[in-house]
């Protein structure tokens, strides 16, 4: 390999690692949360949860633009969150929000992070961010004192179809081209 492909190469890394940092941050607290029962039990206008930690479920479904927050547990113990968005603006006014900025600063304090989602388009429709953390007995990872062994964040876009049954998975306002509804309407 070239010296200037090793150079690409190692800016593109250094991007996605910008990227898994940044918005692994949000994660690595909600996974926490998750794990020990309390992100789903909290009031919606509490800014920390009980452990001192930010409260970022309720700190997610108060951004402006945020359509819907889940969580679950997978089978092979990650930790997760899926948080809907209507745009990159969306994205970015909880990225800039108080909760995340302080989830930020309390894991990750020597971080200076560059410009968030900058390879995303401006007018990139509904985006929905799953993030991954799976956690550990101590960290295992040098980049944080965080006791986990994962973190990942995702970004994806809904394609035209599907159907759904009674209910969808993601939200009712995240709207989806050509999507059947085979639910029967009421009489």
């Amino acid at each position: 390999m070239s010296a200037e492909n090793n150079a690409v190469a190692r800016s593109w890394l250094r991007r996605q690692l910008h990227v898994l940092v940044v918005t692994g941050i949000g994660i690595i607290v909600l996974g926490g949360l998750i794990a020990s029962g309390l992100a789903q039990n909290q009031p919606q206008d509490r800014k920390t949860t009980g452990t001192g930690y930010p409260d970022l479920v309720a700190g997610l479904k108060a951004t402006p633009g945020c359509l819907g927050v889940e969580t679950a547990k997978t089978a092979s113990g990650k930790e997760v969150i899926f948080a809907w968005f209507e745009d990159k603006k969306a994205v970015l006014r909880w990225y800039y929000s108080d909760t995340h900025q302080q989830a930020q600063k309390m894991f990750f304090p020597d971080y200076k992070p560059g410009e968030p989602l900058k390879d995303v388009p401006d007018n990139s429709g509904p985006i929905m961010a799953i993030a991954s953390i799976t956690m550990a007995e101590k960290s295992q990872l040098k980049e944080t004192s965080l006791p986990i062994s994962q973190i990942a964040i995702e970004l994806y876009q809904p394609l035209s179809g599907g159907l759904f049954l009674g209910g969808r998975f993601a939200p009712d306002s995240l709207k989806v081209p050509k999507m059947r509804d085979y639910t029967p309407k009421k009489k």
